[in-house]
C-alpha cells in the first residue's frame, strides 16, 4: 500500500491525465478476448493486484509481489493524502447518495479534505454533466466506481478532458466503505477467503467467478 500510494502520489506530481487500474484475475481473463479492454489496461499508468490471485500469479511467474493493494483499502488512505496535500478529490459512481455519503465519511475522517461526489453513470449522455461537477471541484484525483470494464473505458475515452491528475477505477469500493455491502472478516480476508464471503453474499457474482478456475490452469501452464 506504501508503495502504491508513493507511485500515485508522483504521478499526481507529474500532471496528467493518468489511468490506474485495480486488476483482478476476472480483468486478465476478459483482456483475453477484449482487445480494447487489453488495450486500456496495457495503456495504464500503474495496475495494481486487486486481489490475491493476482499476487499468486505474479510471484508464480517470477515477480516480486509483496501482497495485493485493493481498490476497497486504496481509498481512505488515498484521501488522508489528499487531505495532507491540499488536493481535491472526485468521487464518481455507484448508487445515487452512496458516493456522496462516502465522501461526507471522508470528510469527517480528515479534517480539510475537499472532496465531493456525483453518482453518474458511464453513459455518453451523461458526460457533459459529470465533466461539468468535476472540473467545478477542480479535482485533482477521480476515483470511479462503474464496475470493471466500464469504469476503465470511460476514463480512457474522456481522460484528456477530465483535468485530473489520477483517475482510478474502483469497483464496488463505495458500496462497502458505506456498509451496504458487508465485507468479509478480517480473518477471511487474511486467509485470502473474500472472495467465498462475496460469493456468499451476492451469489450472481457464480457466473463471473466461473472464470477463476480457468484462470489458474492459464497461470500454471505459463512459463516462468
Amino acid at each position: 500500500m506504501a508503495s502504491a500510494l508513493d507511485r500515485i502520489e508522483r504521478l499526481i506530481d507529474g500532471g496528467g491525465p493518468h489511468l490506474v487500474a485495480t486488476v483482478n484475475p476476472e480483468f486478465v481473463m476478459r483482456a483475453q478476448k477484449d482487445r480494447e479492454f487489453a488495450r486500456v489496461l496495457q495503456a495504464a499508468d500503474l495496475c495494481l493486484a486487486d486481489g490475491n490471485g493476482v499476487v499468486w500469479a505474479a510471484r508464480r511467474l517470477g515477480c516480486e509481489m509483496p501482497g495485493p493493494v485493493a481498490g476497497v483499502d486504496l481509498v481512505q488512505p488515498l484521501a488522508a493524502m489528499c487531505a495532507r496535500r491540499g488536493l481535491r478529490l472526485f468521487l464518481l459512481g455507484a448508487a445515487p447518495g452512496v458516493a456522496a455519503e462516502l465522501a461526507s465519511r471522508l470528510r469527517e475522517a480528515n479534517e480539510g479534505l475537499e472532496v465531493n461526489a456525483h453518482s453518474g453513470g458511464p453513459e455518453a449522455e451523461q458526460d457533459v454533466e459529470t465533466l461539468h461537477r468535476i472540473h467545478d471541484h477542480h479535482a485533482d484525483v477521480l476515483l470511479v466506481a462503474f464496475g470493471a470494464p466500464a469504469q476503465e473505458m470511460w476514463i480512457d475515452r474522456l481522460k484528456n478532458r477530465l483535468g485530473v491528475s489520477v483517475a482510478i477505477g474502483v469497483g464496488g469500493a463505495f458500496d462497502y466503505l458505506t456498509g451496504r455491502v458487508p465485507r468479509a472478516p478480517r480473518w477471511m480476508r487474511q486467509a485470502r477467503l473474500e472472495w467465498l464471503a462475496r460469493l456468499f453474499r451476492q451469489p450472481w457474482r457464480v457466473r463471473r467467478m466461473a472464470v477463476l478456475p480457468v484462470y489458474a490452469i492459464k497461470v500454471m501452464r505459463s512459463p516462468k
